[in-house]
């Protein structure tokens, strides 16, 4: 079987110290998973392996059955599988929509070409007004980025990261720093956008990890210690031992 994203004992260490260790995750086509894990779990870390920020020591990572371990970050997102991170990484002084079209250039098949124009690149401009529709951020079209409020930044982060039309989506801590107002309209957005695409999230908060995931998957010292449904893991005596203890049983 061909999994979307499958991580096969994958260990990744700084000189001496060993961040992952072992780590197995087998993620099925449109599944919705969260990563879970106390701070220094190596959950950040688990993301720049898998997205070609960081190379492993051992294992095998493999992106719908193609191993993308060993591969840079562009190839492995040409190959389908894009990332946001915890800090917006926007061209800030670039409007909305010029920032949604330049994720989408290289999917739609345009390179870097002195005698072309953005303007005369009809599907790439569509694309791009269809992905701002998404994000709920047309009205905001030429706004500069750097002039969005801290939750329109957020979005756009995300209409970014699926604008190239990736199959795999990995979300770090996506709504980290939002109003709970905010964060309940986000959980809505990611749900609508990352629709019928595989998701991978790493998430603190317990009220989003089970708005939205299907499945949790619990990082403890650099190892997945549970792997299932949220009423599973909320059930998981060793997670609550080792982790999330009385939050997660009243988590809702």
């Amino acid at each position: 079987m061909s999994y979307a994203l499958e991580l096969l004992d994958v260990h990744k260490s700084f000189g001496k110290s060993a961040i992952i260790r072992g780590a197995q995750l087998q993620v099925n086509a449109g599944e919705r998973v969260a990563i879970i894990g106390p701070n220094g779990a190596g959950k950040s870390t688990l993301f720049n392996l898998i997205s070609g920020r960081f190379g492993i020591t051992s294992g095998q990572i493999k992106l719908n059955g193609e191993r993308i371990d060993g591969m840079k970050p562009y190839e492995i997102n040409r190959r389908g599988l894009s990332r946001s991170f915890q800090v917006s990484n926007l061209f800030t002084r670039l409007s909305v929509f010029e920032n949604i079209r330049c994720a989408v250039l290289w999917s739609m098949g345009h390179r870097y070409a002195f005698w072309k124009f953005l303007a005369d690149l009809t599907d790439a401009n569509e694309r791009a007004e269809e992905v701002m529709a998404m994000i709920k951020l047309d009205k905001k079209r030429d706004v500069l980025a750097m002039n969005l409020t801290y939750a329109e930044a957020r979005a756009l982060e995300i209409g970014i990261t699926i604008a190239g039309g990736s199959s795999v989506i990995l979300l770090d801590e996506p709504t980290a720093g939002m109003s709970k107002s905010e964060t309940s309209r986000f959980i809505n957005l990611i749900r609508d956008v990352t629709q019928g695409k595989t998701l991978l999230t790493v998430e603190h908060d317990m009220g989003v990890v089970f708005g939205l995931a299907d499945k949790i998957a619990v990082l403890v010292y650099g190892e997945v210690i549970a792997f299932d449904t949220p009423d599973a893991v909320r059930a998981n005596a060793r997670v609550q031992e080792a982790y999330l203890g009385s939050v997660l049983a009243e988590a809702h």
